[in-house]
């Protein structure tokens, strides 16, 4: 049971009490639930791999958005985690490809340059136009664009320069601008635009 529970706290959000609920829980359920549920992290592990060419989570390789000959290889847009994509997804509007740095710059948490995965980043930049860094708009992610964007401009070669663009922020559409705080508002009136 400890090794369980210990195994359980190194999961992102589950502290010790957590982990010792979802241990006590797994001991109770049905003996088909725990096998089933050790099976599906096994074959999480053993099916699924990063994309090597933009670090997707995928079961194929390259993964869906790299090999898809619809999809416009020469606009990249960069996305903290894969599950940021989904969002970008649901929009609707975006047909280039991605790239997942698997994180943000983080120094208190020993997180630098060196544990982002930029590398293939850096050797697509002679096949693109435009990089687009799509991170939160939190202390870690503005430090990563800011990060990135140099390191970008830094590497491009002079004779295919790269368009850096960053996503803007501000005031959600639906809602009501009583209720924006002051970054929040400060971002929307910087980043307005012509009508």
């Amino acid at each position: 049971m400890a090794r369980l529970i210990e195994e359980l706290r190194k999961l992102p959000g589950v502290g010790a009490k957590s982990a010792q609920r979802l241990a006590f829980h797994i001991l109770r359920s049905p003996e088909s639930d725990a096998e089933a549920l050790s099976n599906a992290i096994r074959a999480l592990k053993a099916q699924l791999r990063l994309c090597s060419v933009c670090n997707n989570v995928t079961d194929v390789d390259p993964c869906i958005y790299c090999a898809s000959p619809t999809r416009s290889q020469r606009t990249v847009c960069i996305v903290e985690e894969p599950t940021n994509i989904a969002a970008i997804e649901k929009t609707r509007g975006y047909n280039g490809v991605y790239h997942v740095l698997h994180g943000t710059l983080s120094p208190l948490n020993g997180i630098g340059p060196e544990q982002l995965r930029t590398s293939n980043l850096f050797s697509r930049l002679d096949q693109m136009d435009e990089a687009i860094l799509a991170l939160s708009p939190t202390v870690e992610g503005e430090a990563t664009s800011h990060w990135l964007a140099g390191e970008l401009h830094r590497v491009q070669s002079a004779e295919h320069p790269l368009r850096i663009t960053r996503i803007a922020t501000g005031v959600p559409a639906g809602s009501d601008i009583e209720y924006a705080d002051e970054v929040t508002m400060s971002r929307a009136m910087e980043h307005r635009r012509e009508m």
